[in-house]
């Protein structure tokens, strides 16, 4: 009786590995350019919130999201090449902002340093289970509010608890629900390349 095998990619790979490519540096070139770019249009999906300097936006989860599916190098460029390009005066940071003398800019700063981190991770597996990537996508948000939130109280000259209370608390409602969606998205992604390879 023969035993349908289900191919799963080994672990030193993510999700970008995966897609076919004539040329490996024309493919990691495209994916850093449309990690920026995903992350740029993500940006513009805002919501206020009363009393917060900062925005709710999805280029938090946007930034996550590029850097478990590219790994940490791409991840890396990736948001390298989206702050530089919002530094010199692309407005595709959150609102339409752009340079870096805002009070939220330690968030793309966070985010920078988030999907280098989440996407070492997923370079060893921990985007593959629905645990495992609640885990990274936690981890990964912690990063960006450890440098966006005291960036914010220097910035604005207020103490660290009042920071914590404008820039962390009125998101964590939202970030939980984008982890559960990565939570889904990603495995999900993992079982079906499995599947087809």
């Amino acid at each position: 009786m023969a035993s349908a095998a289900v191919s799963v990619p080994r672990t030193g790979t993510v999700l970008a590995d995966l897609l076919p490519a004539s040329s490996s540096r024309a493919r990691d070139v495209a994916l850093v350019v449309g990690g920026a770019a995903l992350t740029g249009l993500a940006a513009q999906l805002t919501v206020p919130v009363p009393g917060s300097p900062v925005p709710v936006s999805g280029q938090t989860f946007a930034a996550l999201l590029v850097g478990t599916s590219l790994g940490a190098r791409r991840g890396f460029l990736s948001l390298a090449l989206y702050a530089l390009a919002g530094i010199a005066g692309l407005p595709w940071f959150a609102d339409g902002k752009s340079g870096a003398a805002f009070p939220s800019f330690g968030y793309v700063l966070g985010m920078l340093l988030a999907a280098t981190v989440v996407g070492a991770l997923a370079r060893r597996g921990a985007d593959r289970s629905v645990l495992r990537t609640a885990g990274t996508m936690a981890l990964g948000t912690a990063i960006i509010y450890a440098v966006g939130v005291p960036y914010l109280a220097l910035a604005l000259h207020m103490p660290l608890g009042d920071a914590v209370a404008a820039g962390l608390t009125p998101f964590l409602i939202g970030d939980a629900l984008k982890a559960a969606l990565a939570m889904g998205a990603l495995p999900t992604a993992w079982k079906l390349l499995g599947r087809r390879g």
